[in-house]
């Protein structure tokens, strides 16, 4: 949903790819909700704010991070 995304020589994205599968297991709570920050703030920046606000809004409540893995 995020448009205008780039993959650097390094090899990272711009925005930097959602935590999905193995890296959602290692990384911190406060590392999760900073990454939604970043997509929330691109999209915004982007244009696609309002798609991507439906989008979160209409998650079911069982699909949110809490705090706890």
């Amino acid at each position: 949903m995020l448009p205008r995304r780039k993959q650097e020589s390094s090899g990272g994205w711009t925005p930097a790819l959602p935590l999905i599968l193995a890296a959602w297991w290692h990384t911190s709570g406060i590392d999760k909700m900073l990454r939604l920050y970043e997509h929330i703030r691109w999209a915004d920046e982007h244009g696609v704010i309002d798609e991507v606000d439906a989008y979160l809004r209409n998650l079911p409540e069982e699909q949110w991070f809490h705090g706890k893995d």
